[in-house]
């Protein structure tokens, strides 16, 4: 009787691999700290420059850096109030060339610029519909320039800090969208006091 043989095979267990998982590093463009950045370059980019650089310097002193008593909060308010004027005054001024070259700047009236050369015809100055909304925007976007700096909030809001992330995400692209709108709607042709003119217009 034949019986067959039995062929014992071994079975090599292969190494487990371990599985890695790799995290994707965000790119420097995509953190929240650059978002907020590039948002508020763009929102700062409708602000007259000059307050802008006011407020951005003396911010910090008057605020402590986030640190306020009572006199820095009074202070804080009267800069903000000082600024957010400055930014819906300066909507309502221009600037034009004289005959001698000089760039003249004047505040729109209902006639035209003033003050003014007799010389120069600045009719076509006239206060329009359209500063009064550049001026409200005006305000509004410093507004949330003004909600979003750190020491502001330190200083106003302490207890603000737990929504400040999500402000930081949404206000800054939700208002530059809007204003953005807004100016294509009612254009900007002004240079006034903070906008220097691109070319000089006799």
């Amino acid at each position: 009787m034949h019986i067959p043989k039995t062929i014992k095979t071994t079975h090599y267990n292969k190494p487990k691999r371990k599985k890695y998982l790799y995290k994707k590093m965000a790119k420097p463009s995509s953190t929240l700290k650059d978002k907020t950045l590039n948002g508020l370059g763009n929102l700062i980019r409708l602000l007259p420059t000059g307050t802008v650089f006011i407020y951005q310097f003396l911010n910090p002193i008057l605020t402590n850096n986030g640190h306020c008593t009572i006199i820095n909060k009074y202070l804080s308010g009267i800069l903000i109030a000082l600024c957010g004027f400055s930014c819906g005054f300066s909507c309502f001024t221009d600037s034009y060339t004289d005959y001698d070259g000089a760039i003249r700047y004047g505040i729109a009236t209902m006639k035209g610029l003033w003050p003014t050369s007799s010389s120069v015809d600045t009719s076509s100055y006239k206060i329009c519909v359209g500063d009064f909304v550049h001026a409200f925007f005006t305000i509004v976007v410093f507004g949330v320039v003004t909600i979003l700096d750190r020491n502001m909030v330190d200083c106003f809001f302490p207890e603000f800090e737990s929504t400040e992330k999500m402000l930081i995400m949404v206000l800054p692209p939700v208002v530059g969208a809007i204003s953005s709108v807004v100016f294509m709607v009612f254009p900007n042709k002004r240079h006034g006091i903070g906008y220097p003119p691109t070319s000089q217009d006799n």
